[in-house]
């Protein structure tokens, strides 16, 4: 099966499609599919094309595929991380949209057996700028707790703009997450989402130098460390990420964010790994769901074997800026058929160029991650004509 796709140099090259890789993903329920590693699949959005809107200032989900998209997920064994970034949260999804997603989302888990998710709590609904204090941010905090919560659901703590735009020291830091999470219910995902993910967070844990911002979320962690599960870093740093997580206390997980060298993370030293919590999942997660299983049956050479090829996809899709992966991901989800278009909550679907989308195409078909090669040709060659590629 061949289609002709534009390259960096301007030509038009013939592409021949290899299709599905040969691995197998686990199902959710049968023997053999308990993972050694928890896995969250931060989740996108399925925006819905025909609401009467403004899509750059309005948002609308299609509810219906969406949902059906997490059960996707639960059924390859994986959990999910709800409304966090992945799902354009702070980039089209507000807040009220976001509590009637994690509610939907914790409605449809209730019928899965095993499912487990975890939801993003912020202060997106406090603009930034509208933050005068500290206790202004604790409050916004305070809110979205307590709606989560009142769900049932659990919390992923996540970084706040309007904190790093008013704190003026660690210690605002501190001072923040001693209130949050001396109040959660349940132990708590922390979220430390560096600024090539989003320039607002930039000097987060009130340094612009790591090691120092670190040490200051270590000391919340070590506090506190009866009410924090474990903390995911998005740094696209391995090497902070090993430090860190040698460095965290008995019982507190670390939670890849690492969207360029998951699978040695994941895998491990021998002494400590890293459990997952990433947005590339939702783009391989048949690739995640069989290379998890591979490991938790003691088979490290298939599961390096599977991921792999994922990994050169992945850097692509997340490439700078970075912030603007979720449309890959998307594209994905629509390249395979999980959705029936290529549109995005907030017109996101428009920050990757041509020549992304079709580098993007030669690497999922690389890493065995068309699953319909028909229908995912077909619809490439649909974004071809749109951009005048007959």
């Amino acid at each position: 099966m061949q289609i002709t796709l534009p390259t960096a140099d301007g030509r038009l090259v013939p592409y021949t499609l290899r299709g599905p890789g040969a691995f197998t993903p686990a199902v959710s329920g049968t023997s053999g599919t308990v993972f050694n590693r928890i896995a969250y699949s931060a989740a996108h959005v399925v925006a819905d094309p025909r609401a009467a809107i403004d899509p750059w200032l309005q948002c609308a989900v299609d509810w219906d595929a969406t949902i059906a998209y997490r059960q996707r997920l639960w059924r390859l064994g994986l959990g999910v991380a709800e409304a966090m970034d992945t799902a354009q949260r702070g980039m089209g999804l507000d807040w009220p949209t976001s509590l009637e997603l994690i509610r939907r989302s914790l409605d449809a888990a209730r019928d899965v057996p095993g499912a487990i998710v975890a939801s993003g709590c912020g202060t997106d609904h406090l603009a930034p700028e509208n933050a005068r204090s500290v206790d202004d941010v604790i409050r916004a905090y305070e809110e979205q707790m307590a709606a989560i919560e009142a769900l049932g659901g659990k919390l992923i703590v996540m970084a706040s703009r309007a904190l790093a735009r008013v704190a003026k020291s660690p210690a605002d830091y501190e001072r923040v997450y001693d209130r949050v999470l001396s109040q959660a219910r349940a132990p708590v995902v922390l979220h430390w989402l560096g600024d090539m993910f989003d320039p607002a967070l930039a000097g987060y844990w009130g340094s612009g130098d790591v090691n120092a911002a670190m040490d200051t979320a270590l000391g919340v962690i070590n506090a506190h460390a009866g009410k924090v599960d474990g903390i995911k870093i998005s740094l696209l740093d391995k090497d902070k990420e090993i430090e860190m997580r040698r460095r965290l206390p008995a019982g507190v997980r670390m939670y890849t964010g690492d969207d360029f060298n998951y699978a040695e993370l994941i895998a491990g030293d021998g002494t400590h790994h890293s459990d997952a919590l990433l947005g590339i999942f939702d783009a391989i997660a048949p690739a995640a769901s069989a290379a998890l299983a591979a490991l938790a049956a003691g088979d490290a050479a298939t599961f390096h074997a599977i991921l792999a090829p994922t990994v050169p996809l992945s850097r692509h899709i997340f490439q700078a800026p970075t912030r603007f992966y979720k449309t890959g991901v998307v594209f994905m989800a629509w390249l395979n058929g999980h959705q029936s278009h290529f549109t995005m909550v907030g017109g996101q679907q428009s920050t990757r160029s041509l020549l992304h989308f079709a580098e993007l195409f030669r690497l999922a078909d690389a890493a065995g991650l068309i699953e319909q090669r028909e229908l995912a040709a077909a619809r490439m060659q649909a974004l071809l004509t749109l951009h005048g590629v007959a």
